[in-house]
């Protein structure tokens, strides 16, 4: 079963070495979480941060708004 002075049904074995080394590179690639999905879910804006801070009672409803108007004076 021996081809061309002892190379045993190269491009068959060169098949499988690529198919074992493209499906290693799928799985430890492909397990990661995107990086623009990461930055999204980090990237707060100023109103955000304003918002969960009156919601978790940081501060009151009148510092709210004079924060609000100035966020807002700078846009």
């Amino acid at each position: 079963m021996f081809f061309n002075d002892g190379y045993y049904m190269v491009g068959m074995h060169a098949f499988w070495w690529l198919f074992w080394v493209l499906l290693i590179v799928l799985v430890l690639f492909g397990s990661r979480p995107r990086s623009g999905e990461r930055r999204e879910r980090q990237r707060e804006t100023p109103i955000d941060i304003l918002r969960r801070r009156l919601a978790n009672g940081e501060i009151n409803a009148q510092e709210y708004e004079e924060i609000m108007l100035v966020l807002n004076r700078d846009k």
